[in-house]
């Protein structure tokens, strides 16, 4: 295989640096490759595999049937989110859509298909027709199989596992001389990477662009069904390179997390839902007839968490119970694999008894400025999925368009990125750039102390910016979270950085983001619901929210 890094003791150096390893990253990179001769290298902290598409159950959003239509999924999404959504960019996302689902079946996807040899095609809340193409319950799991199979592959891609990305590299870390022109537009070159084995931070040089994948951040909050990697690393990293951040208090909770105490948060798919499960309070009551008579279970998602979260408020309860317990056994056993198998291996046989659930922080709507070819306000940078915002989602993303979303976007930052650099060789980049600088720091003793700081982020964001808000809850978020943060960078300036306190650091940046955002919106509308502001105001706030 060739090499696609140069790599020096000091240095590294490729055509194209790409930040996170989910569905968006891959399929940037991949296509990329497979277009143009530019070398790739796609940098993640974990292993490989480990990212926010590996957990995805549901399945992507695309029109697979003559009984659908473009015009109704683009309806649909504008419906969900509130009046927020891109018009553009959700004609983009339900046009294109299709063909990036061929893309994936060419790579070698294996989706779940009918006895007719038809994509077998679910339904999920907000949905007017059957459109989810999946691979049963693990459709995230199968999806990063088949593009890492590819990625793998391929020579002029290569992966580093166990590497951070601390900072981006932009005009603020270029050496300069004395009387230097004042910075007129902000490009990204690269980004500071900390080998996490050894402990050493590099620069890491990127010629032609740098990709923001990294994915999302359910871990600000304290209950969530992301993995433990989501701690917005790239939307703290372009916000304090410059980039426009926007809609950040549209965080997405989904319905439905398994609720037994000891183990950790596992989502239950809206597939669930939509196969036909039913809510039930701790009294056996129906109670969504209540909240939505006409949609049910199959009302938007953030309409089924705050009639969940409203009736563990009004009971005292601390769960819900969703019940599949009526449908054919086997049926939920073939559908259902990895639900089914983990409920059982905790004690619950679903179809039999109905599963605990309570609400979680899933996915978020905002997230770094992006235009119809992933493009930021920094030349050279790019992002795509769910660190992005392009506008599909508006106040509340429809289920199943994320995993749509990264791809289709990726492939356009990448056609974009092809169509600047057609034509003429990659060279290196004549900016000097400003080692790594970690003179004067130790490994200091008191991180004990600072780490508590994680668990008061995550327990005040869930207290004061979760599924109902108000004004005097964000304004005492956001005053602890300025003292919290002012803390973290004391301590980060004098520490030499590990993961664990860039992790901390990022999910400080996000949280203060989240609240800052969702104090500046004041109506309730989608996902953001206040009980100061509790009527959406079309005539004064129907905009994105742009820090």
């Amino acid at each position: 295989m060739l090499s696609s890094v140069i790599i020096n003791k000091a240095h590294t150096e490729t055509d194209v640096l790409v930040l996170g390893s989910g569905s968006a990253g891959l399929f940037f990179a991949l296509t990329v490759a497979e277009r143009s001769r530019l070398r790739v290298l796609i940098v993640t902290k974990k292993e490989r595999s480990e990212s926010n598409t590996n957990y995805a159950q549901g399945g992507i959003a695309s029109v697979a049937s003559n009984e659908d239509s473009l015009e109704s999924h683009f309806l649909d999404t504008i419906t969900v989110g509130a009046g927020l959504c891109h018009e553009d960019a959700v004609r983009v996302l339900v046009n294109e859509g299709p063909e990036r689902v061929q893309d994936l079946i060419d790579l070698g996807a294996r989706f779940t298909r009918t006895k007719a040899g038809e994509l077998h095609l679910g339904r999920e809340g907000g949905h007017s027709a059957n459109r989810i193409v999946h691979a049963k319950d693990y459709t995230g799991r199968e999806l990063e199989r088949a593009l890492l199979q590819a990625v793998q592959e391929h020579p002029q891609i290569t992966i580093l596992e166990n590497h951070y990305a601390v900072e981006l590299l932009t005009d603020h870390q270029r050496k300069r001389q004395t009387g230097s022109q004042k910075i007129q537009k902000l490009s990204c070159y690269g980004a500071y990477i900390l080998d996490e084995e050894t402990g050493k931070v590099t620069i890491c040089r990127a010629n032609s662009a740098v990709m923001l994948a990294t994915g999302g951040a359910g871990q600000v909050y304290l209950h969530t069904t992301n993995p433990l990697i989501a701690t917005g690393d790239g939307v703290a990293m372009a916000y304090r390179a410059g980039a426009k951040i926007g809609n950040m208090e549209f965080i997405q909770f989904h319905p439905t997390t398994l609720y037994v105490p000891e183990a950790n948060s596992f989502l239950i798919s809206e597939a669930v839902r939509g196969a036909g499960g039913v809510l039930k309070n701790r009294g056996g009551e129906r109670f969504m007839k209540r909240y939505d008579a006409k949609r049910m279970e199959l009302a938007p998602r953030d309409v089924v968490a705050r009639a969940i979260d409203s009736e563990l408020k009004r009971r005292g309860d601390s769960y819900v119970y969703l019940d599949v317990s009526h449908l054919p056994a086997r049926s939920i056993r073939h559908e259902f694999p990895s639900i089914y198998k983990r409920c059982k291996e905790l004690g619950i046989d679903i179809t039999k008894q109905p599963i605990p659930v309570v609400p979680a922080a899933h996915y978020s709507c905002g997230g770094i400025v992006a235009s119809l070819e992933g493009t930021t306000n920094i030349d050279r940078l790019y992002t795509s999925g769910e660190a992005s915002m392009t506008g599909i989602h508006g106040a509340n993303r429809l289920g199943s368009n994320s995993l749509l979303e990264s791809l289709v976007w990726s492939h356009r930052a990448a056609n974009d990125l092809i169509e600047r650099t057609a034509g003429r060789k990659t060279i290196k980049q004549n900016v000097s750039l400003m080692e790594w600088d970690e003179s004067g720091t130790e490994n200091a003793e008191e991180w004990i102390y600072i780490s508590h700081d994680l668990r008061e982020v995550r327990e005040l964001m869930w207290d004061y910016a979760g599924i109902v808000r108000s004004n005097y809850r964000l304004e005492r978020a956001e005053r602890r979270l300025k003292l919290i943060r002012k803390e973290i960078e004391e301590y980060y300036r004098r520490t030499k950085v590990t993961v664990p306190l860039l992790e901390l650091r990022n999910t400080a940046e996000v949280a203060l983001l989240i609240v800052r955002s969702a104090l500046r919106r004041k109506e309730s509308r989608g996902l953001h619901y206040t009980t100061d502001y509790p009527k959406t105001d079309d005539l004064h706030w129907r905009h994105d929210t742009v820090i």
